[in-house]
């Protein structure tokens, strides 16, 4: 029987039990924000990778959430133009999540493990992840949300990423979607979970509301974004804490309302992939 995330993933949507402090990550040579729990020792802690020319700005209410549930987020504000280049992108991902680990933070009373370290992307952001954590083996574990394409392609680099992964995907066609994420977990090479959010799209993501609706592609959606986040934190719960009551969120096959897993063929048929591929 395949799990069901049922009984967690509402809470998990919400925001969490810490009060939330922001700061900068410029003082340590990486312009971008740093999002911590208010308190804490061990912590785990994630970098995150906006989409193409988004900032950070446009995930202040995700970047809280996380760091709400106790998870330390560093995002790089970096690689924002119109031509980013997505192998700095990563490596800015990489620095700022080396930084996280090796500095006290707030006033000093925030520490992070070495050993609970994750990578975090959104769209471009979600395939400078995968690039950055391919051979690193500081990283415990890997979460691409509607994943874009990226030069190097991270497509081709899951094939050699043996960490846990979470690619989220929509079950929507997407005019404006940059990359195949159904294809990227298929190509993963250690276990990975992926899902699609019913309603949910690259686009509709980033709380960039007036932006969006200024250039037509649409508004932010609140009820995938919840889904998504909850799915997000459950994952990293599981993988950066080992709290075993969020196990099931790390199953390839769980089951719940407002999203759908796939696997096996199904996974393959969503990545338009047959079996000489």
């Amino acid at each position: 029987m395949s799990a069901n995330l049922n009984k967690h993933l509402g809470t998990l949507s919400k925001r969490g039990p810490h009060r939330v402090l922001v700061g900068d990550l410029d003082y340590a040579g990486v312009h971008g924000k740093v999002y911590t729990p208010a308190e804490g020792e061990g912590l785990p802690a994630v970098a995150f990778g906006h989409d193409w020319i988004k900032k950070v700005k446009d995930y202040h209410a995700t970047l809280r959430h996380l760091a709400s549930w106790g998870i330390v987020v560093v995002a790089p504000d970096t690689e924002t133009g119109f031509f980013p280049n997505h192998r700095n992108l990563a490596a800015d991902m990489e620095s700022a999540l080396q930084i996280a680990a090796g500095v006290k933070l707030g006033a000093g009373n925030i520490t992070v493990s070495a050993k609970r370290l994750g990578m975090v992307g959104h769209g471009m952001g979600g395939g400078a992840a995968v690039l950055a954590s391919v051979d690193n083996s500081k990283v415990r574990a890997v979460a691409a949300l509607y994943p874009a394409s990226t030069a190097p392609s991270a497509t081709k680099a899951a094939r050699h990423l043996d960490v846990p992964g979470l690619v989220i995907g929509s079950s929507r066609t997407d005019i404006f979607g940059a990359g195949n994420p159904a294809k990227l977990a298929y190509n993963w090479k250690g276990k990975v979970a992926y899902r699609e959010v019913d309603k949910g799209t690259q686009q509709g993501f980033t709380e960039d509301t007036l932006k969006k609706l200024a250039i037509g592609v649409g508004a932010f959606q609140g009820g995938p974004t919840e889904t998504a986040r909850g799915l997000l934190t459950g994952f990293l719960l599981h993988q950066l804490t080992s709290e075993n009551k969020y196990d099931d969120f790390s199953a390839p096959d769980a089951e719940g309302k407002k999203f759908e897993s796939l696997t096996g063929e199904d996974l393959a048929e969503a990545a338009g992939v047959t079996r000489d591929d």
